[in-house]
């Protein structure tokens, strides 16, 4: 008799977080409008985040490793893709892609996102989710939608 289980699909989270400070503010609105709109976080010298970062992968569990992926393979991918360009640094200034895009919490999910779908290729592990927590109380959550 076979032993013909079926191979399970699981997903597995990692977690990075980096330091970062922006300026909500969008080139298409007026400083007025930018003002009323974003309040004190709009304010012309930016403000900081701690944010938290969850990138979830999803395949099938693999007979002989036991494991979806490595995750130290994951982490080098997500050093990679954002740690390296967000960490320490003034979004707004130092990544040109957010020159014209306001750097908003779901902003940086699909920038995240993008980024991590290039890294992530493989036959059978999906980019799932990207998470980022900007703060304790606000998550944007990105799946490629």
């Amino acid at each position: 008799m076979t032993d013909e289980r079926k191979i399970p699909i699981v997903y597995i989270t990692r977690v990075e977080s980096f330091s970062a400070c922006h300026r909500l503010h969008s080139p298409k609105l007026t400083d007025e409008e930018n003002l009323k709109l974003f309040g004190k976080c709009n304010n012309p010298n930016g403000h900081g985040h701690n944010y938290k970062v969850e990138v979830t992968v999803r395949g099938p569990v693999d007979p002989a490793t036991g494991m979806v992926m490595n995750l130290c393979d994951l982490k080098a991918y997500m050093n990679k893709a954002f740690m390296e360009t967000l960490d320490h640094k003034n979004i707004d200034k130092d990544e040109p892609y957010f020159k014209d895009i306001v750097s908003t919490a779901e902003n940086i999910a699909v920038y995240i996102w993008e980024r991590m779908s290039k890294l992530v290729i493989n036959s059978t592990v999906q980019l799932f989710e990207v998470k980022v927590h900007e703060t304790d109380k606000n998550i944007a959550t990105y799946r490629g939608d």
